[in-house]
């Protein structure tokens, strides 16, 4: 339950870590301009998402959108390992994206399992 000190999205675990995954994509500092652009653009989009999720009304709204942020991690996760592959920022760096990620998707997995079936 919600209290008036904080918005619903910020009660959520995956928030905090949808969060964590944005520090990691910009302190990677990637390289590639574009590349950087767009890991940004998708972890910026993972957390506005989840927000956005639970200010929607119907089990089936919330879980199109929860569909949509597990669409942006894997992009950002898989911009990360790029980078990391030609170059463009740390081995290190992609690896802490990775684990992230796959901490995030279980529990956006989770979240679409508790909407009901549309």
């Amino acid at each position: 339950m919600s209290d008036w000190n904080t918005m619903p999205y910020e009660n959520l675990f995956a928030y905090q870590v949808a969060k964590e995954l944005l520090v990691v994509v910009s302190e990677a500092k990637i390289a590639d301009p574009r590349l950087r652009d767009q890991a940004l653009r998708a972890a910026k989009s993972v957390c506005l998402n989840i927000a956005e999720a639970t200010g929607r009304q119907t089990p089936a709204d919330q879980k199109r959108v929860y569909a949509i942020a597990r669409g942006e991690l894997s992009e950002a996760v898989a911009a990360m390992e790029i980078a990391s592959v030609v170059g463009d920022c740390s081995l290190e760096a992609a690896a802490t994206a990775h684990a992230a990620g796959l901490k995030l998707h279980a529990l956006l997995c989770g979240l679409l399992r508790r909407q009901t079936p549309d």
